[in-house]
């Protein structure tokens, strides 16, 4: 392993999540359970982004501490009230994970 390596295994990931909604981007934007549901697993530094050209289309950026316990987490039925509140396409998630 290079020191590269080992510092990096202990930086918490950036993760971009982005998503298509239903429910539109004010909706989205003011809802308070991404914050509750994030914040609940130790998730930091939540930022969220909007495509100008297509509102559907929007994404969080987040410091995640552990990604198996994300990953947990987003199979239980929080997350999915949360994303059906929010208005979340569930089949559209995409997460992409700094490297």
């Amino acid at each position: 392993m290079t020191v590269g390596a080992a510092q990096r295994e202990d930086v918490m990931p950036t993760v971009i999540a982005h998503h298509t909604i239903t429910k539109g981007a004010d909706h989205w934007l003011n809802s308070p359970k991404r914050d509750a549901f994030f914040g609940s697993i130790g998730v930091t530094n939540l930022r969220t982004f909007v495509n100008p050209r297509d509102p559907t289309h929007v994404a969080v950026m987040m410091d995640v501490p552990d990604m198996d316990a994300m990953g947990a987490a987003l199979q239980t039925e929080a997350a999915a009230e949360a994303m059906n509140h929010d208005g979340v396409v569930p089949d559209s998630v995409v997460i992409l994970v700094e490297s």
